[in-house]
């Protein structure tokens, strides 16, 4: 789809259109304890748009456009991933951090569950299920995401001399649950056209696997680890899921807040914030990539 000349819809004496596109921070992965117990991966950045004819995470259609007044500060925060749990140390991983723009906040993405007891955490999709021992099978149940930002996370798996963990959720589809050596793949990432060309982001963290490492979902989430490869880190400014731990996990990418609002419009970008902004056609596009501040409109 073509960029929509939002400045036929707004009026520059009142009120400015945006639309937006707003993830969290990805979920950091769990880890295992450096023998035969891998972590889960870890779940996606919440992934929130207001881009007509797209969708929001967890399969919700476009939210509304913000209708916001000029020369009035609005905030604005990129969430940063979560970090890995602790390597070798059975250790669940934390989870990424919220973004904001304006009224719409992302819930930063679940951690994936460390081995043994630890349980995945829930958040914008939910994080993935570690392997665990017989009897503690609800520890390796994958988390739940958030409603209309995410997925869920899948289950780990657990039988004697077949060990693996579950994808986190991605913010367009679940993480895949383990099967025997196999760690789960990643849950896919959304696309979205709002820069002008198509780009996927906040997919989840693939699991590890004893002999086959889940591979992260598209939109930037980290491949799962096995014996003799660390799980990988989500993707910078996807908000993607880090890479399930054997030994160790991968970090949460951190998220991105995108606006795309009318030419005729100049943003003031506060102290605290790193953005760009650029000309497409009749609108600008302005990407947040760190930081919190404000910001305000003329």
């Amino acid at each position: 789809m073509g960029l929509i000349p939002l400045g036929i819809l707004s009026s520059a004496a009142t009120q400015l259109l945006i639309e937006y596109l707003v993830i969290a921070g990805g979920g950091g992965a769990g880890t295992g304890n450096n023998v035969n117990s891998p972590g889960g991966g870890g779940g996606a950045g919440g992934y929130r748009s207001s881009v007509l004819t797209e969708n929001s995470g967890g399969g919700a259609g476009a939210e509304s456009i913000l209708s916001l007044l000029p020369f009035t500060n609005y905030t604005v925060t990129v969430g940063a991933g979560g970090a890995a749990g602790a390597a070798a140390a059975n250790a669940s991983g934390t989870s990424g951090s919220n973004s904001v723009f304006s009224t719409i906040t992302s819930n930063g993405g679940g951690g994936g569950g460390g081995h043994l007891k630890t349980p995945p955490t829930g958040g914008g999709s939910g994080g993935g299920g570690p392997s665990v021992a017989p009897g503690d099978a609800s520890a390796g149940v994958g988390a739940t995401g958030t409603a209309n930002q995410g997925s869920n996370g899948g289950n780990g798996f657990f039988t004697l001399g077949s060990r693996a963990s579950g994808g986190g959720g991605g913010s367009s589809a679940n993480g895949a649950t383990a099967t025997s050596t196999v760690g789960g793949n990643g849950g896919s990432g959304q696309a979205s056209t709002i820069t002008g060309s198509s780009v996927s982001r906040a997919g989840g963290g693939g699991g590890a696997g004893s002999t086959t490492r889940g591979t992260g979902g598209t939109g930037g989430g980290g491949q799962g680890g096995n014996p003799s490869n660390a799980g990988v880190a989500g993707t910078t400014n996807s908000g993607g899921g880090g890479g399930g731990g054997w030994n160790a996990g991968g970090a949460g990418g951190s998220g991105i807040v995108i606006i795309r609002y009318p030419s005729n419009f100049t943003i003031t970008i506060g102290a605290g914030l790193t953005g760009s902004t650029s000309v497409v056609g009749n609108n600008k596009i302005t990407s947040f990539t760190a930081g919190t501040g404000n910001v305000s409109f003329v």
